[in-house]
């Protein structure tokens, strides 16, 4: 794929082109890591939209051994001029146990989602679902090469039918134990959930986010994830209290002027 700077590709396009370009005894260690990388921010999620948020959050269910490979991807990524932000400094894996990690990558612990990351999940899946036929006729079609050994095309096609039925496995996992997030009308401290109106104390510019899952955070939108730092720091804060938080650029100061619970939040 040598031409996927010349357009807005998704990440299982980046993916592709970058793990062919690696060498042979390189690519197997490799691919795994950046497989569960693309498939946990989505398959069609494209790459101009990934944000230092979403790394920083993803970093947080990594262990130190993933580092090395997702940040050989990002640095690709922005090599290619893909994005405009250089990613790869904002994957730090937080010091977690491998178990502890395993079991939430697999989906083995019960997500709490709200209402519209839920339906989100379910509309991800309806699409995936219905690239099944295209990607089953693209690997028929590829077999027809009789030389299998040399048969890259087939190959390729193989892979992202392998990380499409993944992600649809993930996605049913977690659509079956997922936990909805319930109207909590109590907004003495910022909860799951809640849009939180902040102001920032340096330039007295008022924003506002909405707590959410991991899997839901897209800060573009105004969701942040309760595993970034910023969330991290905001949850349990009462209105008025004034919170830090340290970033990549410095100390951000911020005082929280507003807890919206969902059904009193502008709808996302």
């Amino acid at each position: 794929m040598e031409n996927i700077s010349e357009h807005n590709p998704t990440l299982a396009e980046v993916a592709d082109a970058f793990l062919s370009n690696l060498p042979p005894e390189e690519r197997g260690k490799t691919q795994a890591e950046v497989s569960k990388f693309v498939r946990w921010l989505g398959l069609s999620r494209r790459v101009k939209d990934i944000s230092p948020v979403d790394v920083a959050s993803y970093g947080e269910l990594i262990t130190p051994s993933a580092v090395k490979p997702l940040r050989a991807f990002l640095t690709y990524i922005r090599k290619k001029r893909l994005s405009s932000i250089s990613l790869a400094p904002h994957l730090r894996a937080k010091k977690t146990s491998p178990k502890t990690v395993a079991v939430w990558q697999s989906g083995q612990v019960q997500a709490t989602l709200t209402a519209q990351g839920y339906a989100k999940l379910e509309e991800e899946l309806a699409d995936l679902k219905s690239q099944r036929s295209q990607i089953t006729e693209e690997i028929k079609s590829a077999a027809a090469d009789k030389d299998f050994r040399e048969n890259a095309p087939l190959a390729a096609a193989r892979e992202r039918k392998a990380r499409l039925e993944g992600r649809i496995k993930e996605i049913e996992s977690i659509l079956d134990q997922a936990k909805i997030m319930g109207e909590d009308q109590d907004t003495t401290r910022a909860k799951f959930g809640d849009t939180v109106v902040l102001r920032d104390l340096s330039s007295g510019k008022e924003f506002s986010y909405t707590l959410v899952n991991p899997r839901e955070a897209n800060p573009a939108k105004g969701k942040l994830s309760v595993a970034s730092p910023l969330g991290k720091a905001i949850l349990g804060k009462e209105k008025g209290q004034a919170i830090e938080v340290v970033a990549p650029a410095g100390i951000f100061c911020c005082r929280i002027e507003d807890i919206l619970v969902p059904s009193k939040a502008s709808p996302q």
